[in-house]
Parts: structure tokens; sequence; C-alpha cells
């Protein structure tokens, strides 16, 4: 999922400061998960944000709205016939649901509420690790289910580096070396003859180096 972190009500206030009627909107998907833009922190927010504007002495009208998604036309509909009352929007999805909306509505600032981070995982509560960099073109499936992209400090295809050291990476010596990771794991697998094959250069165009990407699967455009 995508992992975002709440940014500092200083930045944010300092982003809204100007505006007189602020409408909050949520994101129930990969937001709420990673408890940074759901519901309960739209809730959380909005009340923080309105005692600020109280003791500036400033009136201020700030609503609530948390959507299933805003990465989704359909949901973002929702708004349609109320968002005029606003002069800006303060969004806690992630990135991509700020900018998806802010191009739904033109004509209003969307201000974002979160810093969007990566793709990760839950470790356990209030805990989120990082596991994929969204390369397009995945190479999970010769490296044991680990991510060399995402988890080696280097990104490198094939390793383990020169710097490593008894399992531990040098730019961190709390951090395990991904390429041990792998090994280790091919090994559980009876598949270290793997770790023999040597993989290609990557392409990265797939990656963020060939500009803004899109998939487009005609068996199911309308």
């Amino acid at each position: 999922m995508i992992i975002a972190d709440k940014k500092p009500i200083e930045e944010i206030i300092e982003a809204i400061k100007d505006y007189k009627k602020i409408l909050i909107l949520g994101c129930n998907e990969c937001v709420t998960v990673c408890e940074a833009g759901g519901k309960k922190e739209v809730e959380i927010l909005a009340s923080a944000l309105r005692m600020y504007f109280l003791n500036q002495s400033k009136d201020v009208k700030i609503d609530e709205k948390t959507l299933e998604r805003q990465c989704d036309h359909e949901y973002l509909e929702e708004i349609r016939n109320t968002v005029e009352n606003y002069d800006s929007i303060l969004s806690l999805a992630c990135g991509v649901g700020v900018q998806f909306t802010a191009e739904k509505y033109h004509s209003t600032p969307v201000f974002p509420g979160v810093n969007t981070c990566f793709l990760g995982a839950t470790e356990e509560r209030g805990v989120w690790v990082e596991r994929c960099q969204a390369c397009g073109k995945c190479i999970l499936a010769s490296t044991g289910g680990i991510c060399p992209v995402s988890r080696c400090a280097k990104r490198i295809l094939n390793g383990p580096c020169g710097g490593s050291s008894k399992g531990k990476c040098e730019i961190n010596k709390d951090l395990a070396c991904a390429w041990q990771l792998i090994i280790d794991r091919l090994k559980a697998l009876g598949k270290l003859d793997e770790y023999e094959k040597i993989t290609p250069i990557k392409d990265w165009s797939t990656d963020r180096a060939g500009g803004p990407r899109k998939v487009i699967r005609e068996d199911v455009k309308q």
C-alpha cells in the first residue's frame, strides 16, 4: 500500500491561512491503514485547525468529508455539488489523490495534508516499512521474493556489494543487507542456483527514468 505521514500542522496552517472556507478531505484507503489521512485523522486535524483559527480570532469555516478513494472519478464525484462552497481543499490522501482531486476541480486550490513516503507494508502497529519502488519490471521471482531495488541501499541487481559485513549494510549497521536476505531465502527454498544467474542491466525506462507512466488494459477499457 502507499504509506504516508502527517505533515506538521505548522506547515498546513501556512498553506491555508488565507482561506475562509476549507474542506478537509480524507481517504478511506491506504492513508487510513497507515493512520495518516482517514476519517479519524480528518476529525483530529479539523478540531486542531478550528481551535487555531479561533485563537487567532479568524472566522474560518472548516468542513470534513472522507471519500472511499480520491484516485477514482466515481468517488470524487461525491463532492461535485458542494465543492463550490469552499475556497480551498485540504486533502489527506496520498500525492496521487491530491493531484487527481486538483485535476478534477481545477478552479479550487488543493493542498496536501500528508507527505507521501513509499510503497510498503505494516510491520507492526505504528511501524511501516518500504518494500517496493514500483520500478515497472518485477524480478521477485528470481530473488526469493525479496526486492533488491527497494531494499538494497545501492539498488544492486547482482549483489552483495563489497561493503556489506556480517549480513549488515555498510550504509547502516542496523540495516540487514538485502542480498544477504536474498541468499538466505534462496537457501531455505533450495533454489540457491538462482543466485548464480546474472540479472541483466535493468531497463530503467519502466521506472521514473521514462517519465510519468501509464498502464492501459484494453480488455477492461470501456
